[in-house]
């Protein structure tokens, strides 16, 4: 799984952690494809038929009050859209030393190395009969092989065909067939307090489903990547990425990406991307297989009460420039520190996030018309726009860590250390894992930072050294899996890992 702990203060003493909550690593690499028959009269049905029912139901269940809603639930809704809804596993191969190959190294790397596979899994929804799907980008992106699991328990390959890491988001095509069941994106944002379910494959538990409401809206969190998010109380946790959020008609109104969390567990802190910013991304990468924004070469904030006081501008509103890149189409344009940005084309600019929404919709090469105020002068200014330079690829990193640290950490993607000599800490026996690589082989099974190995094939663990040497002997014998204890807090359980 791609887990990012992203850690951010939130008071002097209290620290959280936003994690990307798709691509539970190492759990099920590839899905199991289980050939569990599937109705074809009811898998070329849409869920837009079947929403009718859902639809329906909800307008009884206004007549007859709160109350029978409440003990109704979300049970027609849920079963009407749970067969868009797909797991997915995403390979990417590891790296090979400079001049290496498969084929001159078939047993394994001349540093003792084997070559592996990083992996990591998540969750999307198909949005066409004909097999395309949405999902995030950091379940995806980098990796060679992907396959979906469809609710009825099969399998299939999918190719990318496109990725867009400044959304998080990317689209997938499963070939072969015209009637699966797909989902609809809503026309219009929800409100704050709107009921809605969440549905993914979290821990690799495809096809399970929660409910909450929307919390908020148009937070921003961690990075430019993650903003202008719907926040859902609905519990999401690890492996919910690219996942859906429908509202109660059984549209999709936001793609589940990241959870606030100090625990690595859902707390009820999680954001969607808004459908809205969905469909404009999703269009692109099926037409032409990437996006191309807007960009004006600068960086801006919106105009606060506080910030409007402080300037004496009339009121808040607008976006007020940070900085001006050189050469940019801003400061072409004449625009620099300090001015405030109110319109667009003569479209007021309420804030940061319209701003950004404006320029995602403007090809680049448009000629605009901005309403500016600088040095306490309103005016009005025309800027050409450029083409927003493309991110960095997120690329899998399948050996995890620090490329100078212990090579033996990437036997299993876990950094290890002694445990400390204390009745607490098991007294002093075993290994205590203090770093968990998030597409490593050991990732999304249930072992977290501070759990301690007790055993590895059931033979006692005194130290890391003892973990490294009986993972190695495990692998050296052609073991496919090991058998490890872990003591989590006063829990005690075993564990089966793959080895690659």
């Amino acid at each position: 799984m791609w887990e990012w702990h992203l850690k951010r203060s939130v008071s002097r003493n209290i620290s959280a952690a936003l994690i990307v909550c798709g691509a539970t690593a190492a759990i099920a690499l590839l899905l199991a494809s289980t050939q569990s028959s599937f109705d074809k009269d009811q898998s070329a049905k849409s869920l837009p038929v079947l929403i009718e029912a859902t639809s329906s139901d909800k307008a009884q269940s206004d007549k007859t009050g709160a109350a029978d809603s409440a003990l109704t639930g979300f049970a027609e809704l849920a079963r009407a859209v749970k067969p868009a809804v797909v797991a997915v596993a995403a390979r990417a191969e590891a790296t090979l030393p400079p001049g290496g190959d498969m084929q001159r190294f078939p047993h394994g790397m001349p540093d003792g190395r084997r070559p592996r596979f990083g992996s990591s899994q998540g969750s999307g929804f198909f949005i066409s009969a004909d097999g395309y799907v949405v999902t995030n980008d950091h379940v995806v992106s980098g990796n060679k092989i992907v396959e979906v699991r469809i609710d009825s328990g099969k399998s299939y390959k999918a190719k990318v065909v496109g990725t867009d890491p400044t959304s998080d988001l990317a689209l997938l095509k499963v070939d072969g067939r015209d009637d699966f069941i797909h989902a609809n994106f809503a026309d219009s944002p929800p409100n704050v307090g709107d009921r809605v379910i969440a549905i993914g494959n979290p821990f690799g538990l495809g096809g399970t489903v929660t409910a909450g409401i929307v919390s908020a809206q148009g937070r921003d969190v961690s990075n430019p990547t993650y903003e202008d998010l719907i926040q859902i109380d609905a519990p999401v946790n690890r492996g919910n990425s690219g996942g859906p959020t429908f509202d109660v008609a059984g549209h999709v109104i936001g793609v589940n990406s990241i959870i606030f969390s100090p625990t690595g567990g859902s707390v009820g802190i999680g954001f969607a991307i808004p459908s809205e910013k969905a469909k404009s991304v999703v269009r692109q990468l099926k037409e032409k297989g990437v996006v191309t924004r807007g960009w004006m070469g600068m960086q801006f904030q919106s105009v606060s009460e506080e910030i409007a006081d402080t300037l004496e501008y009339a009121k808040a509103g607008g976006i007020l420039i940070a900085d001006v890149k050189a050469a940019g189409p801003a400061a072409a344009a004449g625009l620099k520190p300090g001015d405030i940005v109110n319109s667009m084309n003569g479209e007021p600019v309420r804030d940061s996030h319209e701003f950004n929404r404006m320029l995602d919709a403007t090809p680049p090469g448009a000629v605009v018309v901005l309403g500016v105020v600088q040095d306490g002068r309103a005016q009005l200014t025309t800027a050409t726009v450029g083409q927003a330079p493309a991110p960095p690829v997120r690329q899998p990193q399948p050996n995890g860590g620090d490329a100078a640290g212990d090579r033996r950490d990437q036997q299993l993607g876990l950094q290890l250390a002694p445990v400390s000599g204390n009745a607490g800490q098991n007294e002093g026996r075993g290994a205590v894992v203090v770093g968990i690589d998030p597409v490593g082989l050991a990732a999304g099974h249930g072992i977290d930072p501070g759990d301690i190995i007790l055993d590895v094939a059931n033979q006692a663990v005194e130290s890391p050294d003892d973990v490294y040497r009986l993972v190695a002997n495990a692998k050296d014998a052609g073991k496919r899996s090991v058998l490890i204890r872990i003591k989590s807090g006063d829990t005690a359980q075993f564990i089966p890992l793959p080895l690659g």
